[in-house]
């Protein structure tokens, strides 16, 4: 059951009544029930398996910790059940990933293994560590703690939820709140709006260019590059806001995990809005305990620790040359930086960005195509696909624009004769509108929504609609980041 499926939006109502037809002693038995029937819909026994054990193994060694006065020993069972969920990690992401090579015969049966694995299991990992650094207090309801981990409008794809952010609410009285429920249906709209209307249409070109590299050169490679980058986010920041939008409907508000990242000015700008929960996830949980350990090696020991970080952070997307490079990228696009801040300011003023809104829009532009560039390998099937991208969109853009200028640069047929790209032509033009919706809103949209003429906003409610209907590609095509 895909969030973006018909069948989900019929199990959210029926979900809704139940839990506001039920005391408040039993409504998280509710969530907990419909959590679980929505990860069993996947028909993968074994991931609902891995969620019990994860769920068993964490909360009684967060218990243990809580009670143990001996540091030696909360130290063992703190390391006993991060590595207990990292070998189960590990196992499900990577047992997958060998089953499934070319050079074995052997055929895995579920094409889920390893869909939300990751997200529930990095939660285990942070509650774990808050209570081994006395940040939280072990949760005592096995009943609560469970929901924690398995609360499924985050459980495929995020937000990784802190503890101390997710489980009060879980647990605190249940008031109807009209405005709550009125915000979460619209979010959850305009997730799918965007993940329906432009991630899926975007996707339509990037598959297409992908899928026969050798094919395309030039302008058109270029654009497939530029359409994955949006693709993506629109395709994952869609399913935070429908994942938001749900879990508002339960008066539960789920962390912000974007925050139009494509308007940063730097790198580390950058991780500071796109997906914030995972960014601060291993900020807080790979990158501080590993710039602690090398502190005596100054700012090698910090450009050390941000290139290990985010080359973990690719080796976890999957493990593949392509993410490994993606990751590795990051972690020397940051790294760069923290020798290269001093002397920023000086750069700007021997370049003449005097002007503050022309040095910000330098700065955009660079940031972007620095994870463009990124995303190249990302995106890529294998790292001669991603070096065929790199080289020949150079080799041919000349060419490209000179025989656009020859044959009339406004002639429409003979840029959707280049181009191929009718559905990304769409795109383009939704992508603009959503990205100047998301300027006039700054903050969530939902509720930015709100303050606005009554007239404003009923036209943006039967645009989504008619938009989703009408354009919204109905494949119900899995999300970006549905394996990761």
């Amino acid at each position: 059951m895909l969030v973006n499926s018909l069948t989900y939006l019929l199990f959210i109502p029926l979900v809704y009544l139940a839990f506001n037809f039920t005391s408040d002693r039993y409504r998280w038995l509710i969530l907990l029930g419909a959590s679980y029937c929505f990860y069993s819909s996947f028909k993968a026994p074994q991931l609902v398996f891995i969620l019990v054990l994860i769920t068993i193994t964490s909360y009684f060694c967060g218990l243990r910790m809580g009670v143990t006065k001996d540091d030696k020993r909360r130290t063992g069972i703190f390391w006993l059940g991060v590595i207990s969920c990292l070998i189960v990690l590990v196992l499900v992401k990577y047992l997958s990933y060998i089953m499934h090579s070319d050079s074995l015969n052997f055929k895995y049966p579920n094409l889920y293994i390893s869909i939300g694995v990751s997200y529930f299991i990095f939660q285990a990992i942070s509650y774990l560590a808050d209570i081994y650094l006395e940040k939280q207090e072990p949760e005592l309801s096995f009943g609560h703690y469970s929901l924690y981990l398995a609360f499924f409008p985050k459980l495929l794809q995020g937000p990784i939820e802190r503890a101390g952010d997710l489980l009060p609410q879980l647990k605190k009285p249940y008031v109807f709140d009209y405005n709550a429920m009125r915000s979460g249906m619209l979010l959850l709209t305009w997730g799918l709006f965007k993940k329906t209307v432009i991630a899926d249409r975007l996707a339509i070109y990037v598959n297409s260019v992908f899928n026969e590299i050798h094919a395309y050169s030039g302008i058109p490679l270029l654009l497939g590059v530029y359409a994955f980058a949006f693709q993506i986010y629109f395709d994952f920041s869609g399913y935070t806001d429908i994942a938001r939008g749900t879990a508002r409907l339960f008066g539960i508000n789920l962390t912000e995990n974007f925050n139009s990242p494509y308007s940063a000015t730097s790198i580390a700008d950058f991780w500071r809005r796109w997906h914030i929960s995972f960014s601060r996830w291993i900020l807080d949980y790979i990158f501080k305990p590993l710039q602690l350990t090398w502190r005596n090696s100054g700012q090698a020991g910090t450009a050390m620790a941000l290139i290990v970080t985010f080359l973990i952070s690719g080796v976890w997307h999957g493990a593949t040359w392509g993410f490994v490079v993606w990751g590795l990228l990051h972690g020397v696009y940051l790294a760069t930086s923290t020798y290269y801040r001093p002397y920023q300011k000086k750069l700007y003023k021997w370049l003449g960005f005097t002007n503050e809104y022309l040095l910000k829009a330098w700065q955009v532009f660079v940031t972007f195509h620095l994870v463009s560039f990124a995303w190249i390998f990302f995106r890529a099937e294998s790292l001669s696909d991603a070096i065929y991208v790199i080289t020949h969109i150079p080799s041919s853009l000349v060419d490209d624009f000179k025989y656009l200028i020859n044959k009339g640069l406004w002639d429409g047929t003979t840029l959707i004769g280049i181009l191929t790209i009718r559905d990304v032509l769409y795109s383009i033009l939704l992508v603009v509108v959503t990205s100047f919706i998301g300027v006039i809103c700054k903050q969530d949209t939902s509720k930015s929504m709100f303050h606005r003429q009554w007239w404003l906003r009923w036209a943006l409610y039967i645009a989504l609609v008619i938009s989703i209907l009408n354009m919204g590609v109905i494949d119900e095509i899995p999300f970006v980041y549905r394996n990761f």
